[in-house]
């Protein structure tokens, strides 16, 4: 029997962490949150289940954002889907060349990455978008193996302090160390073993209605990843 593809141990991994029941609290809040649907999503079927990452198996660029919102990609099962962070993450993806569409409304609608990975440190939604320590740390190893499996992988965008340090503890848990610590800041950025790591501000709604994050200074983050990634 030939030994597995690429693609099959992406595959195998996404299973992996789609039946994923470590954390009690994660596991409890995300199908509670699939069973009281606010009325907008009423006639819905949730996924309700860990949002896996999705993207180009060969991507160069890796985002990873904090969580699956409640009614977003613990909704529709696909990470950043149908929220407004997402809205505004995928229409920058898009200018920059990395998504086949500016939108993305569930997890079948066509959207397609090239060059690029989407996941986020903890794949189960937390109550008030706030993981603890512990989930964290019991969901690192997911990530810490799509570094593995991404081969090509040369810069990663976090979105988000917690993003940010949540790249770092996966990258240490591979070996990659930077002492002192790089601090998190818009567009700051730091090498970690063969990897560019930048800071972006999560494209949340607190950041992007008070003009904290505007499309620009993602888009400048985004310009700045694939000139790093072609280097």
């Amino acid at each position: 029997m030939p030994p597995p593809t690429h693609a099959e141990h992406l595959a195998a991994l996404e299973a992996e962490v789609t039946a994923c029941r470590r954390c009690p609290r994660l596991v409890a809040w995300r199908e509670r949150a699939a069973r009281e649907r606010p009325a907008r999503y009423a006639a819905e079927a949730y996924w309700g289940r860990p949002v896996p990452g999705f993207g180009d198996p060969a991507a160069r660029l890796l985002v990873v954002g904090l969580a699956p919102a409640a009614n977003g990609g613990n909704r529709t099962g696909r990470v950043f889907t149908g929220d407004r962070s997402g809205d505004f993450l995928f229409a920058a993806l898009h200018a920059a060349g990395y998504a086949s569409q500016p939108s993305s409304r569930h997890r079948d609608d066509g959207l397609r990455l090239a060059d690029a990975w989407v996941a986020a440190v903890v794949r189960c939604a937390p109550p008030a978008n706030r993981p603890e320590p512990g989930e964290r740390d019991a969901c690192l190893p997911y990530l810490a193996r799509e570094l593995d499996l991404l081969t090509r992988l040369r810069v990663v965008v976090a979105l988000g302090a917690f993003a940010w340090n949540g790249f770092r503890l996966a990258a240490a848990a591979r070996g990659h160390r930077v002492s002192p610590a790089p601090v998190f800041g818009h567009a700051a950025e730091a090498r970690i073993g063969p990897w560019w790591l930048l800071g972006s501000y999560h494209p949340s709604q607190q950041n992007t209605f008070t003009g904290r994050l505007t499309p620009a200074m993602l888009g400048d983050v985004l310009v700045r990843a694939r000139d790093l990634a072609a280097g």
